[in-house]
């Protein structure tokens, strides 16, 4: 049996210390590491051991009692969660470690959330209990009041053949079956032990235990009631089908596209086809660490790199029904200039950028043609600082970041309907698109009205793939438009002389011209907080609320403890956090998680500060192109409707 599992925690919690001693236990290592002692075996990489974090997700390998788990130990960091994120998506359980002497932090809350968005069965793992000033209890009442009154605290082994009297009662109160059962006293400890498990596969029981990792307490505990009570089911007899998470690049940068096997097998030279192209496995690779195995086959369930690949991206779904990478949840915010002083060319640059961005998506490298510009997208000031230490390191460059800024986006709160039309001699090409606000969260969104008989097929498919080839920049900043849908209305092209870019520069028009016409704002990106602090730092709190131009809700009081949830921009509350710890001298827990895009607080002065000029936007003109006597004239967006050609 394969089994994925993941361990993720808040950072400092302990989780590689635990995996370290998982593995060392299991014989998968022959040697213990230490973050402080910058030797950790997941922790693998100089930048990891330099800093004493976890940056990147890395696997170990575990074969125990008969079945083969690859443990996966990913970043505690908030600027690497998307890194974590990702892992996620392919685990088949979790162990969430807590510390039982700080209890739920920050980051374990965004860390739940994931974990059940993506309902990945989770074991909790309470550290620290060696230390002074833990709370078992406290924590555990915790546990069960802010992430799940489910979670059970397992203090006696769980078998098959046995089952702790009070975990029977506890299964007995949620199952009215076994509840008439247990009262009768006619007991079959298998029907709970197999409630039981149907309960952790379905979330509704989270199992808690406690040790050090440590000092090696109750490490192997836990794995061994992990291991009774993870199952999981994967078919072999189905075409093969496979999720990439991970990509990375070797000494060599020749790439390495790491798989969880959903169903099916795979063969080396085994062939895919992405688009037009065709692509062969030359390598399958089964990584520990930095080591790895090669092998000639794997099958479901099973966690594995391979080469030869190069279309795939992270997220994407290969095998039986090829489909495109799906959106993750936890997104950038802020935007990073990036200063070169080499004497390599900006475009060599660039392709080490695009290099780094194939590994972590979340990057979204913009190049900008007029200004001969890179900018990244980050989570915060540690990824930007790794990745100047990355791109020394892997590519022997120097390169600064200019400060982060935040990024914004923009939309329409009224409709319209946007013409384009592209005539110069020997060419032509017309769109007429509908556009209406959409809702917020929502994004580009495209809906077909034209008639065969107005276009073909063909052009209307074009014109769609140009919509969603880029972000398309918004008139008052520049920055990207979104939560717009955008209908397609009817079209012309010409039997000789429309060409193949013709109807992209028609579309880009058209959308322009609609633009011109809309409502036009700025969203800027939100956090939802959460804030747990004493009584006594309530009216300061809320006071920082208002400044910030947050919004909170009732806030929920006990005799000693205030917790507070609300909206705010990450503008002005991105760096609360040191703010928060210095006055409340670390005793408080913020929680910030990305909550999306809302209409910008201060957007007179954001674009003001900006100062793009829409007029001046070299890949985008809202006027249109129409041809007489021989020559191709301009005509301004705000007569453009009535010199189309097409009526609708």
């Amino acid at each position: 049996m394969y089994k994925t599992i993941g361990v993720l925690a808040h950072v400092d919690a302990g989780k590689t210390t635990f995996s370290e001693q998982l593995l060392y236990h299991t014989e998968s290592i022959k040697e213990r590491g230490r973050v402080d002692h910058k030797d950790a075996y997941l922790d693998n990489h100089s930048i990891e051991r330099q800093r004493g974090i976890t940056i990147f997700a890395e696997q170990g390998r575990i074969h125990y009692k008969g079945d083969t788990y690859t443990l996966i130990d990913t970043p505690g960091h908030v600027d690497f969660s998307p890194e974590m994120e990702r892992a996620i998506s392919v685990m088949d359980y979790a162990i969430l470690i807590i510390s039982a002497v700080d209890g739920i932090e920050g980051h374990t809350e965004t860390v739940w959330n994931l974990l059940r968005q993506y309902h990945v069965p989770t074991f909790i793992f309470i550290n620290k209990i060696d230390r002074e000033g833990a709370d078992i209890d406290g924590v555990m009442a915790s546990i069960q009041k802010e992430l799940s009154e489910d979670a059970v605290l397992l203090q006696e082994k769980i078998t098959l053949e046995n089952m702790p009297e009070s975990i029977i009662e506890w299964i007995a109160e949620r199952d009215e079956d076994l509840l008439e059962q247990y009262m009768e006293g006619a007991l079959d400890v298998s029907a709970y032990f197999s409630a039981f498990l149907s309960m952790l596969k379905k979330e509704q029981a989270f199992v808690c235990m406690t040790g050090s990792a440590l000092k090696d307490i109750g490490i192997m505990e836990f794995f061994e009631q992990l291991s009774i009570l993870t199952t999981t089911n994967f078919d072999n007899s189905k075409t093969f089908k496979g999720q990439v998470f991970k990509i990375r690049h070797d000494e060599k940068n020749q790439r390495i596209t790491f798989i969880k096997a959903l169903q099916g097998t795979l063969k080396v030279r085994e062939e895919f086809t992405f688009g037009e192209e065709t692509e062969k496995v030359t390598e399958i690779r089964l990584y520990n660490g930095t080591r790895y195995e090669s092998v000639q086959e794997v099958e479901a369930g099973e966690l594995f790199a391979v080469k030869g690949f190069t279309n795939p991206q992270i997220g994407d779904i290969i095998g039986c029904e090829n489909s495109p990478q799906g959106e993750f949840e936890l997104v950038p915010t802020l935007q990073a200039k990036v200063v070169y002083n080499c004497s390599e060319h900006i475009k060599e640059i660039l392709r080490y950028f695009r290099i780094l961005e194939a590994e972590e998506p979340t990057l979204k490298v913009v190049w900008n043609e007029k200004f001969q510009e890179i900018n990244v997208h980050v989570m915060g000031i540690i990824q930007l600082e790794v990745l100047l230490e990355v791109t020394k390191e892997r590519f022997g460059i120097d390169v600064r970041f200019e400060e982060p800024k935040i990024l914004y986006m923009e939309t329409i709160q009224s409709s319209c309907v946007g013409y384009g039309h592209f005539e110069p001699l020997k060419h032509y090409a017309e769109v007429h698109l509908k556009m209406e606000p959409a809702p917020r969260g929502s994004g580009i969104q495209f809906k077909n009205e034209c008639h065969a008989d107005n276009l073909s097929f063909g052009h209307q498919r074009l014109i769609e793939k140009h919509l969603f080839e880029q972000d398309h920049h918004g008139l008052l900043t520049g920055y990207p438009i979104t939560d717009i849908s955008i209908t397609l209305l009817t079209g012309r092209a010409h039997n000789k002389h429309t060409e193949g870019g013709d109807f992209r520069e028609a579309t880009f028009r058209a959308l322009r011209q609609g633009l011109e016409q809309a409502e036009n704002v700025v969203l800027e990106p939100y956090y939802r907080y959460k804030i747990k602090a004493s009584t006594e730092f309530m009216g300061r709190i809320l006071t920082d609320i208002q400044q910030a131009s947050g919004t909170f809700e009732t806030p929920t009081m006990t005799e000693e403890q205030v917790t507070i949830i609300g909206k705010a921009p990450v503008s002005t509350f991105m760096n609360y956090s040191t703010t928060f710890a210095a006055y409340t001298n670390g005793k408080g827990v913020l929680s910030l998680q990305f909550n999306g895009f809302e209409i910008c607080h201060n957007q007179d002065e954001v674009i003001e500060k900006i100062g793009y000029e829409k007029n001046a936007d070299p890949e985008y003109s809202s006027s249109s192109i129409f041809c007489a006597k021989g020559k191709g004239y301009s005509v301004p967006w705000y007569e453009a409707k009535e010199a189309m050609h097409c009526i609708k």
